[in-house]
């Protein structure tokens, strides 16, 4: 090895042993240090990671040399070093009793002196006496006394080597204090280690090879300081806005928004609840209304993979497209006093007002669903409590317009009979009315009319499906109530990332700051997304719902924090690789080249996931698939909330299966089995729907075998970035008709996902020219 002095025989003349070694022209490094003190300190690096090469070479072949001194080290003509004198070497596990103690009492460790055995830790506890003078100029413990020396190594720990040498690097302090830990467990396994922990080396590598816990500064100074080559960087740009066209014209072919009839802004579709109110005798003009879009979500179970061939065809596009039966439905509500929820059990919904929340239990509220054409579907009006003038004795009520009902749902009165009344009004009436028949268009699905009223003012009506479910019986609300396992298990996950965590931060292992910006933006994010999407109103309740989300989000401000300090030193311990971005990302450095490099590929990779999503489908199936989210089809606010809801969805989902990636290799010892079992839990899991199918699970994979696969080359911000991208096109409508009245919603997520990777491919060049000045010169 260039670094250690070749040993060329070993010899016997007459009983006595003899080496023949190499001629070194140089000088010894005791003899050096002598006469100039200490090296300076890019010099003493270079030494030392010599000095690690040398006897490492000689630990690979089994060598210890027990007398590793700075008179034994030779610095040749060249500058270099070179180990000599392996006199004293032996084969390790060779040692037996008084053969320990061998060597240089000042340069012996703790466990040589006292005789107890020699192994490779001892030589590297040598190794730090000798870095120690040659970054310092002065020895450890200054006596050649055997007693001495076991007195100071019992009762007294090193001075510092920033003692003596005020400017000496941090790194090569750590590694020397390393060197000379008195337990041989506690020093680096071996040269290499050390040398990997100097200044220059790769202290990430070599704390790992050490053992220990890397810092969160350590980690996010490892890996690359570059982003992207311009020429790749410029394709990923390219590709990312070529891809979004090829999405936005397939969503527009296989999405269900596409296909089933949304012709109707939700402005239009209030103006037309208005008119229906009125026609049905609520003339007076309310305090408040609320509305929104929703799914019909038992429509959608019933035609789902899991129905018969028959109700699967429902969902074909020629069906959708008559609007009957309807996917999408509008809800409307009014009242004479302000509106807001009350449901706190779901905090994302605290305040947000809904069809049955606030219940419809004050004189003069009412509410209706419409389908996207604007027909009605269910009413229901709460009666006056007090009757201003009571009907006389034997009178009976004007009959509930059967005509003007017909026409607002939409139907041809003379396709129905009479029938007996089933369903039971939610409100007082004096007169129930119910009919049978099925849609025009659709003479095999049988459909049930259910009307009532009070005074003659209808103050109920419902089309009953054969998928409609009642939703005032027990097995409704015990199935609601069965979700306390759910939360059970909730509060145990946190309790035990609690413990966890606060034990992590006792033992110093805690990335204190790095977790408190997690946890404020998590408790900002959610705090936004409720204001964003929840309903307000200038009430005490409004107050009190305030407060509530503040307490909820401090809530979730400190759950994440729990889990992260109780999570991320085991990843940063055992995967620091998926993190290194996301560090420097929590430092601050959020134009880091490599940090842009990381969100450019996230976006990438999420906008090609969903165009072989909507290719897969646009070729395989005649069934569009749900996708987006009802509240993207109302003002910008609520899409603003969507996207504050996106960024959360991201930011849990890429650290839980990051975590699962971590559990499972743990029990597994295998880093793609670990990957397969993630991908196989959830991209079944997610799968699990309504509209679940072999296409849609073999997609799910698809997605989450990317996401896993982005998570493990690139880290934990990429497929944080990929979660939130995908989420972002899934909740919006695509689509490349503009000119429809949801399109500028479709529109403005593109312009989210484009703008940011604008930024991304800013940074990710990190400072580097496109063109270099050529283009112009030729």
């Amino acid at each position: 090895h260039p670094n250690v002095c070749r040993v060329y025989d070993i010899g016997e003349v007459d009983g006595l042993h003899f080496i023949s070694m190499e001629f070194i022209d140089g000088e010894d490094l005791s003899s050096l240090l002598r006469r100039i003190g200490r090296l300076p300190g890019d010099k003493a690096v270079e030494l030392a990671r010599q000095l690690c090469s040398g006897l490492a070479a000689a630990h690979e072949q089994g060598v210890l040399h027990r007398d590793l001194k700075p008179a034994n080290v030779m610095i040749d003509g060249r500058g270099k070093a070179r180990i000599t004198d392996f006199g004293l070497a032996v084969v390790s596990g060779n040692l037996r009793g008084d053969d320990v103690i061998a060597g240089t009492p000042a340069y012996m460790s703790p466990e040589q002196l006292t005789g107890k055995e020699v192994t490779q830790r001892s030589d590297i506890y040598s190794l730090g006496l000798v870095l120690y003078e040659l970054f310092t100029g002065k020895r450890v413990y200054d006596t050649q006394n055997i007693h001495e020396l076991i007195e100071l190594h019992d009762k007294s720990a090193p001075a510092t080597p920033s003692s003596h040498v005020k400017d000496i690097d941090p790194l090569a302090e750590r590694v020397i204090l390393r060197c000379l830990e008195k337990d041989p467990k506690a020093r680096p396994a071996s040269a290499v280690q050390v040398a990997l922990a100097l200044p220059g080396g790769d202290p990430l590598q070599a704390a790992l090879a050490m053992g220990e816990t890397p810092s969160p500064e350590m980690v996010a100074a490892a890996g690359k300081k570059t982003g992207l080559r311009p020429r790749l960087a410029v394709a990923c740009l390219i590709a990312i806005i070529g891809l979004l066209a090829v999405y936005a014209w397939g969503n527009g072919k296989v999405a269900l928004f596409a296909s089933a009839p949304l012709e109707n802004s939700a402005e239009a579709l209030s103006l037309r609840a208005r008119d229906l109110a009125v026609q049905f005798g609520y003339v007076e003009r309310p305090s408040h209304i609320d509305y929104g879009f929703i799914r019909n979500v038992d429509f959608l179970s019933y035609a789902g993979p899991s129905g018969t061939r028959g109700e699967r065809s429902l969902l074909s596009k020629a069906r959708l497209a008559t609007g009957w039966p309807s996917v999408y439905e509008y809800w409307y509500r009014e009242s004479p006093v302000h509106l807001l929820g009350s449901k706190v059990g779901g905090p994302l919904l605290t305040g947000r007002v809904a069809l049955s929340d606030p219940p419809n239990d004050v004189s003069g509220m009412l509410g209706m669903r419409l389908d996207s054409l604007g027909r009605l579907r269910y009413f229901t009006a709460a009666p006056p409590q007090l009757e201003q003038q009571p009907e006389p004795a034997g009178s009976s009520s004007k009959p509930i317009d059967r005509n003007a009902l017909f026409a607002a749902a939409g139907l041809e009165r003379s396709s129905f009979a009479a029938a007996e009344s089933q369903w039971i009004p939610p409100a007082i009436c004096d007169e129930r009315a119910a009919w049978t028949g099925t849609y025009s268009d659709q003479p095999d699905v049988p459909i049930r009319l259910e009307a009532a009223a009070y005074q003659g003012k209808l103050n109920y009506f419902q089309i009953i499906e054969p998928w409609t479910k009642p939703d005032r019986v027990a097995f409704v609300v015990e199935a609601a109530n069965r979700g306390w396992i759910g939360g059970f298990f909730t509060w145990a996950v946190l309790v035990a990332a609690f413990a966890l965590g606060w034990r992590n931060h006792r033992l110093g292992k805690v990335d204190r700051r790095g977790a408190f910006k997690l946890a404020l933006l998590a408790s900002i994010t959610f705090f936004l997304n409720w204001a964003l999407s929840s309903s307000h109103a200038p009430i005490r309740r409004e107050n009190d719902n305030t407060l509530a989300i503040i307490g909820i989000s401090s809530f979730i401000g400190l759950s994440t924090w729990s889990i992260y300090v109780a999570v991320e030193p085991f990843i940063r311990r055992r995967l620091p690789e998926t993190i290194i971005t996301w560090s420097r990302l929590l430092a601050g450095q959020l134009r880091d080249s490599l940090v842009g490099r990381d969100i450019l590929i996230g976006i990438l990779a999420a906008v090609g996931c969903q165009v072989v999503n909507v290719l897969v489908l646009f070729w395989t199936s005649t069934t569009p698939t749900v996708g987006i989210h009802p509240d993207s089809l109302l003002d910008a606010r609520h899409n603003l909330g969507l996207f504050t809801n996106s960024f959360l969805v991201a930011l849990t989902t890429g650290v839980l299966t990051l975590f699962e990636f971590f559990l499972f290799r743990m029990i597994l010892r295998n880093k793609w089995l670990a990957a397969a079992c993630v991908i196989l839990i959830n991209g079944t899991g997610g799968a699990m729907g309504a509209e679940i199918s072999v296409v849609s699970v073999l997609l799910w994979l698809f997605a989450y075998a990317a996401s896993v696969l982005l998570l493990l080359r690139y880290g934990l911000v990429a497929g944080c970035v990929f979660f939130f991208a995908n989420e972002a096109l899934l909740y919006f409508p695509v689509t490349s008709n503009l000119s429809i009245w949801y399109g500028g919603s479709g529109m403005f997520a593109i312009a989210v996902l484009l703008v940011l990777s604008c930024f991304a491919f800013y940074t990710a060049l990190g400072g580097q020219k496109l063109f270099e000045g050529k283009l112009l010169e030729e």
